[in-house]
Parts: structure tokens; C-alpha cells; sequence
């Protein structure tokens, strides 16, 4: 379990620092173009829905059956849920992109700016956490079920990385505290598989695990269905959308195939 336990923290750490990718393409390519945030959006979404449905679901299922493993999807979708209305993430966002807005036109201060910025951080930050959770769970199940949540995660972590570097950068001008921000917001998610490790590890079984892969699997179908999907066609670009979405889809079942 140890060897495992390990593996399980470098995935999650990896997927978690992606947002420092993001932070790096903030900073030096300031915002990327609407078709490029449309399909990769779109993209994310569609690798999390086909793991979550493919993969952790139906893996849940194999562990507490058909109507305990449902059970626990949808609980998982609702645990997303108050997560969501206690801290609305995409609400930050948009308090944010407004700020920087009127920053330009003079209006807001750079002080309303940094302390947008670091709403966003602590936003994502907090979202970040089950993420990491989630990843521990799929690798102590299955390395491969690990690597493809990993995988999902870090490319849902890029865009977020640019949403808390970008208001930085322009706030401070300083590449050093928009990349620091990114990188505590990411941070987040090998800490998340840290706190699952040392409060589950005592209790691991399969049904525990089996618990945690469908509540895994309804947590990421919410991040897909009420965050990105919606981001994705806000740039105004659908067919791109969609073609992210079906792209995804693709390039995570032969993933899949491969690794197993």
C-alpha cells in the first residue's frame, strides 16, 4: 500500500501543478483566443463525462451494486453542488473578469483587482480538494483509473490557472506572484489526497472505495455539466464546443484501451 499511497500523491500532485501551465500561458500569451477555450472546454468536459460513466461509475458498481453505487453518484453530484453554492466558483470568476474590465478603463484599482484575483484563487483552491480526493480514490482502485482522472483533472486545471494568473499579472505586474497564486491554487489537490489517505487508509475496503469512485464519478459529471460545458459555449463558438466534447470522448476511450 505504501508504493500505492505514493503513487497516488505524485499523480495528484502533477494533475494539481497543471494549473501553473495555465498560469505560464497567462502571463506570456495574456488571454487565449475564444476557439481555443471553446474546444478545449469543451475537450475537458468530454474526458470527465466518459471516465466518470466508463470508468468510476461502473466501478462502483462492481463494489456495492447497481442501486448503493447510483446512490453514491448522485451524492457525490450533490456534495459538488453545496461546494458550489457555498463558494460560486464561476460567480468569482465573473467578479473578476468585470474587475480586470474596469481596470482598464481606469475605473477599478489594482487593489480590487489583487483582491478579486485572490477570491479566485481561494475558490479554485477549495473546488481543487475533492479533485485531489477524487484522484487518490481512482489510484488506490486502479493505477489506470488514477492516470485517466489525472489526466481529466490537470486539463481542467489549465484554464483555472489562467483565470487566477491572468488578474494577477495585470494587477501587479509581477510573473512571480501570478505564477505563486496559480500554484497555491493548485496545491490544493495532493493536500486533499493527503487528508484522504490518512483518514481513509485505516478504513479501506471496497466498499469504501467503491463509495468513493461513483461519488468520484458524480462529482466530476457536475464540474463538467455546470462549469465547463457552460464556459465552453460562452465563447460563443458551439460547433467548436461540441467538437471538443466528441474529441475528448475519443481520446480518453483509446486512453483507456491502452492502459488496460
Amino acid at each position: 500500500m505504501p508504493s500505492t499511497f505514493l503513487t497516488a500523491l505524485l499523480l495528484t500532485t502533477l494533475a494539481g501543478l497543471a494549473t501553473t501551465i495555465g498560469s505560464i500561458i497567462g502571463i506570456f500569451y495574456k488571454e487565449p483566443g475564444p476557439k481555443y477555450m471553446a474546444f478545449t472546454m469543451g475537450f475537458s468536459a468530454g474526458v470527465m463525462v466518459l471516465v466518470s460513466f466508463v470508468e468510476l461509475l461502473q466501478q462502483g458498481i462492481k463494489s456495492i451494486g447497481f442501486t448503493y453505487g447510483h446512490l453514491a453518484f448522485f451524492a457525490g453530484m450533490g456534495l459538488m453542488y453545496v461546494i458550489d453554492v457555498l463558494l460560486p466558483h464561476n460567480y468569482i470568476m465573473e467578479e473578476h473578469d468585470h474587475s480586470e474590465k474596469h481596470n482598464h478603463s481606469g475605473v477599478a484599482t489594482n487593489n480590487k483587482l489583487q483582491k478579486a484575483s485572490l477570491f479566485v484563487a481561494v475558490g479554485i483552491g477549495i473546488h481543487n480538494f475533492p479533485e485531489g480526493m477524487a484522484t487518490f480514490a481512482g489510484t488506490l482502485k486502479n493505477i489506470d483509473v488514477g492516470i485517466a482522472i489525472a489526466i481529466a483533472i490537470a486539463i481542467h486545471n489549465i484554464p483555472e490557472g489562467i483565470a487566477v494568473a491572468v488578474p494577477v499579472y495585470v494587477a501587479t505586474g509581477s510573473t512571480k506572484k501570478a505564477f505563486l497564486w496559480s500554484f497555491l491554487s493548485g496545491i490544493s489537490e495532493p493536500i486533499g489526497a493527503f487528508v484522504a489517505g490518512i483518514l481513509l487508509l485505516p478504513f479501506l475496503n471496497d466498499v469504501v472505495l467503491g463509495i468513493m469512485l461513483s461519488g468520484v464519478g458524480g462529482l466530476m459529471v457536475f464540474i463538467a455539466f455546470d462549469e465547463l460545458l457552460p464556459i465552453s459555449h460562452s465563447y460563443g463558438r458551439e460547433h467548436l464546443s461540441i467538437i471538443g466534447v466528441i474529441t475528448g470522448m475519443i481520446v480518453m476511450a483509446v486512453s483507456l484501451a491502452m492502459l488496460n
